[in-house]
């Protein structure tokens, strides 16, 4: 929770930072709606593949953990 609260204020300053003077970044440019669809079309697939990941990690590991839990000889 901490990390994600302080990528998202770091990133709403730089990203205010460009907007607010672009004397600083002479690429600047003006933010089309077309390129806000896509960062959040991006960000929500890399979110809902990392959310799915997690779950398939989880169900494996319990699964492990079980079957781990059932067997008396484990050979190492």
């Amino acid at each position: 929770m901490g990390v994600a609260y302080g990528t998202a204020k770091s990133g709403v300053g730089v990203a205010s930072m460009g907007v607010m003077s672009i004397g600083i970044n002479p690429k600047a440019k003006s933010y089309y709606s077309f390129d806000g669809y896509a960062h959040l079309s991006s960000s929500l697939s890399c979110g809902l593949v990392d959310l799915s990941a997690g779950m398939a990690i989880r169900i494996v590991g319990d699964a492990g953990v079980r079957t781990y839990n059932l067997t008396e000889d484990v050979y190492i």
